[in-house]
């Protein structure tokens, strides 16, 4: 007979990991000393922990093992332990894989943008696009309400919800509780169904405009890219089109944003008069 400690030793196991196996019924001593509870093992009982260290490799649970070793156990009944592991583990190699994929995506979507850390103003014109769109009269604050609506929207239809997001103030407001009216557009690949409150059209290009890339902070409405816009205009002698509302438009989509900025253009049309 072997004294716990010293089969803990021999075995490569700790004293607590096989008192544990007792409680668990995985590995019982071989014998206990009534008065003092010392636990005793014997030596065939070391192809008991190598077969657990086996199961182990196979990455059955504890829970899985018991029947394993201490039950009469049809090789039917261990197949269908392993199948059902190996089942779970395809699972999780299938999660993994979409995990990779969708890193890789955000990858090359930074790789795209990693040239712009600073922001720059260019002159171009604005392609139209096709997008699901909701308008409507609401606080400022509760802007972020009205993307999330759209976006489940939008997803509910097979669409990417994660794509750039254009926001159209037709009206200003200053306040977060005063009323504005704002519309936010998605792009689709396709003409989906409209609902009673999203339209699908083709969102106006803009012959000529003045863009604005910045990173901004998206949990912030202290942004001043409208003013920066409007004052670079003026000083290169550009006239704002007061007919076409300024675009914002959200090229990071809220998951790829690590910490606290996204990348971003403000669009400002110009009568080149």
């Amino acid at each position: 007979m072997i004294k716990i400690g010293a089969f803990a030793k021999q075995s490569g196991m700790t004293v607590k990991t096989l008192r544990h196996y007792d409680e668990l019924g995985l590995l019982k001593p071989a014998y206990v000393e009534e008065n003092s509870g010392y636990r005793y093992y014997t030596a065939d009982q070391l192809l008991t922990i190598r077969r657990i260290e086996g199961f182990k490799e196979q990455g059955l649970t504890l829970e899985m093992m018991r029947p394993l070793l201490t039950g009469a156990v049809s090789l039917t009944e261990a197949e269908r332990t392993l199948l059902e592991k190996r089942n779970e583990l395809e699972s999780q190699i299938q999660k993994a894989q979409r995990q990779l994929e969708e890193i890789d995506e955000r990858l090359v979507r930074m790789e795209r943008y990693g040239d712009t850390e600073e922001a720059r103003f260019s002159l171009r014109s604005v392609e139209p696009v096709l997008v699901a769109a909701v308008r409507r009269v609401l606080p400022k604050g509760q802007l972020c309400l009205l993307l999330d609506e759209l976006k489940q929207y939008v997803r509910s239809q097979g669409e990417d919800s994660d794509r750039e997001v254009t926001i159209v103030r037709h009206s200003q407001a200053n306040g977060e509780d005063e009323l504005a009216d704002i519309e936010v557009a998605i792009p689709v690949s396709k003409m989906i169904p409209a609902s009673p409150s999203v339209k699908i059209y083709h969102l106006p290009g803009v012959k000529d405009a003045i863009v604005y890339t910045h990173r901004c902070d998206p949990y912030q409405n202290s942004c001043k890219a409208n003013e920066m816009l409007r004052l670079w205009a003026a000083q290169e002698g550009y006239l704002p089109l007061e007919s076409i509302p300024v675009r914002e438009v959200h090229l990071t989509p809220d998951k790829d944003i690590y910490g606290q900025l996204r990348m971003a253009e403000m669009i400002l049309p110009i009568d080149r008069m």
